[in-house]
């Protein structure tokens, strides 16, 4: 992973600061136990292995080496905790658009967290807010992200794909990665 790409991204505060992790059990585990730290708005947690990833319902969610994207950002929004309603789907969206506009790969959304390219599970969202009463301690974006995979365990192999396993070519994980923090900031702002 080339960490100062992202660094690079056209952003204030996400992806400024990053955490990084060859192998570690959960990005957004690992988060939580970071997140009530005010220096850690923005915080990018990356990882190239996860060991433990949560999927949905909880699932595990595969990350192979060095090939997916599993991250998790750590936000400290000062906004009504109504503006966080349907942020899921939001996030979503946003990376459906950001794949189109990068590849013109078709991403469908099986809401509220699922991302699906031909019919197999791409990518998925698992977003956590943390309050007190409608102040908003933190918030927490995960997303794990097939990108270059191909080797997929035998458990998921026929539900599961990724854009190397659709158009056999290599994609660029920090490009999406950057695209996809400077899009959340945007719209976190707005």
């Amino acid at each position: 992973m080339e960490i100062e790409k992202i660094k690079e991204a056209n952003t204030k505060y996400i992806g400024k600061k990053i955490e990084y992790f060859e192998k570690i059990e959960s990005t957004h585990l690992y988060a939580k136990t970071i997140a009530q730290q005010e220096e850690n708005n923005g915080l990018l947690i990356l990882a190239d292995i996860q060991t433990g990833g949560i999927g949905t319902k909880g699932r595990k969610w595969y990350t192979g080496k060095g090939k997916n994207i599993a991250m998790t950002i750590i936000l400290k929004p000062k906004v009504l905790l109504k503006k966080l309603e349907g942020l899921t789907v939001k996030v979503a969206q946003w990376m459906q658009e950001i794949i189109q506009k990068l590849y013109g790969c078709e991403l469908q959304i099986k809401e509220p967290n699922d991302l699906y390219l031909a019919n197999k599970k791409i990518g998925g969202i698992l977003i956590e807010v943390n309050t007190l009463g409608e102040k908003i301690n933190y918030l927490l974006i995960s997303m794990g992200f097939n990108v270059n995979e191909n080797k997929f365990p035998e458990e998921v192999r026929s539900i599961a794909t990724s854009l190397k396993n659709e158009y056999q070519k290599d994609f660029t994980r920090e490009e999406i990665i950057v695209k996809l923090i400077e899009k959340i900031e945007k719209e976190m702002e707005e």
